[in-house]
C-alpha cells in the first residue's frame, strides 16, 4: 500500500474556495477571518486531514522530520521513565530527536496530546495507549508516520506493539503462591480495562483454575478509575468476608499501596507480588514479577527507526520476558490453621 501525501495549505484552500493566506489565517490568528470563512476552511480541512504545522520550515527543507515522538501515561512513574530513558538512549546514539508528552494515564487526554504532538510532524509516533480505540490514528498511519504502542496494544488500529509477558508472568506468579498452600490468593489492580491488565488478570485465573480453584472475583479488586487510592483499593480486600492470604497487585502504584494498608498487620499480612520492580523493593523485601522497562523503550525506539524508512511494512507484535524476583514477601506461607 502506497503512502498517501499530506494535504497542503494549498489543497485546503482549492476546497475551501478561498486563498492560502486565508488558510494560514485561520490556523494562526482566526479572529481576522468571518466565521463563516473559518467554518468553511476548518470542514475542508477536516476532509483532507490536514495537520497545520509547526515545523513548516523542517518540512521545506527536507519534507519531513527524523524526531520521534512519545506520549507516555504519568511523569512521577518510575515504569515510564524507565521506557522513556530507554527511547532516549536509542534515539540519541541514531542522531534522532526526542520530544516526549504526557497523558496523566487519563483516556479523555490521549487524543489531545496525540494531536499536539503529530503538528509537530514527527517522525514517528511511539505510544502507551490508555484510551479505548486509538483508530483516530489511521489516517496518520497511512500518511506515512509509523505508530508504536508500547506496553499493551492499540486498538482498532494496525500497529507495531511492543509489549511485556503479562499473561506468563502473573500465571508464574500466582502458581507459586498456590505451591506454598496459599488457596486464597487475591488479585488488584487500577487501571483494569487496558490490554495487559487483562492479560495478567487471565494468568491469576488461569493459575487458579489449574488448582481447582474457581469463584476468584470475590478476591479481586479490578478498579478502572485513575482518582482511586491504591491503599484503599486493597485495605477494600483486605477487610472483606474472606479477605486472601496471599496478594498479586497489577502495577508498582498497587504494590505501593498494598504496602501501606498493610503496615501494622506484622504476621497476619499477606505474602505479596508485584508486577513491576521499584527503587526500594530490594530495601523493602518486596517480592516482584520484574522486567526492563530501559529495554522496551530501546526496542520500541528501534522499531520505530525502522519504520521511518518503511511506515507500511509488515506489523510486528514483539513480546519481552518477565523474572520472578523473591525477596521474602512472596514467600510467605499461609497462616495455620
Amino acid at each position: 500500500m502506497a503512502v498517501q501525501q499530506r494535504a497542503t495549505v494549498e489543497d485546503v484552500a482549492r476546497l475551501a474556495g478561498v486563498s492560502s493566506k486565508t488558510v494560514s489565517r485561520v490556523f494562526g490568528n482566526r479572529d481576522l477571518v468571518a466565521p463563516a470563512t473559518v467554518e468553511r476552511v476548518l470542514d475542508a480541512a477536516k476532509r483532507l486531514r490536514f495537520r497545520p504545522n509547526s515545523l513548516a520550515r523542517t518540512l521545506r527543507r527536507g519534507g519531513g522530520t527524523d524526531t520521534i515522538g512519545f506520549v507516555m501515561g504519568e511523569l512521577g512513574n518510575p515504569f515510564y521513565y524507565g521506557i522513556a530513558s530507554g527511547i532516549e538512549q536509542e534515539a540519541s546514539r541514531n542522531g534522532n530527536a526526542l520530544v516526549v508528552a504526557t497523558t496523566g494515564d487519563t483516556p479523555d487526554g490521549e487524543e489531545r496530546v496525540v494531536d499536539a504532538l503529530l503538528a509537530q510532524r514527527v517522525g514517528a509516533l511511539l505510544l502507551v495507549p490508555v484510551a479505548a480505540d486509538q483508530s483516530y490514528l489511521e489516517g496518520e498511519r497511512h500518511l506515512g508516520t509509523p505508530v508504536i504502542a508500547i506496553d499493551r496494544p492499540a486498538r482498532n488500529l494496525v500497529a507495531d506493539a511492543i509489549v511485556l509477558a503479562n499473561r506468563s508472568g502473573v500465571f508464574d506468579a500466582t502458581s507459586r503462591l498456590l505451591a506454598r498452600g496459599h488457596r486464597r490468593v487475591g488479585y488488584v489492580c487500577n487501571p483494569a480495562a487496558v490490554k495487559a491488565q487483562a492479560e495478567r488478570v487471565q494468568g491469576y485465573r488461569e493459575a487458579m483454575a489449574a488448582y481447582g480453584i474457581g469463584g476468584t472475583s470475590r478476591w479481586e479488586r479490578l478498579v478502572d478509575d485513575p482518582r482511586a487510592a491504591p491503599e484503599r483499593i486493597v485495605a477494600d480486600l483486605l477487610s472483606s468476608a474472606d479477605p486472601p492470604t496471599a496478594l498479586i497487585t497489577g502495577n508498582n502504584r498497587m504494590t505501593i499501596g498494598a504496602l501501606r494498608a498493610m503496615r501494622g498487620l506484622g504476621e497476619d499480612a499477606p505474602a505479596l507480588i508485584g508486577f513491576d520492580d521499584f527503587d526500594t523493593a530490594d530495601v523493602l523485601g518486596v517480592s516482584v514479577i520484574s522486567h526492563d522497562p530501559v529495554e522496551l523503550g530501546r526496542r520500541a525506539a528501534r522499531l520505530a527507526i525502522e519504520r521511518i524508512g518503511d511506515p507500511l511494512g509488515f506489523t510486528q507484535r514483539i513480546e519481552l520476558p518477565t523474572r520472578f524476583i523473591g525477596r521474602g514477601s512472596g514467600e510467605r506461607p499461609p497462616p495455620k490453621a
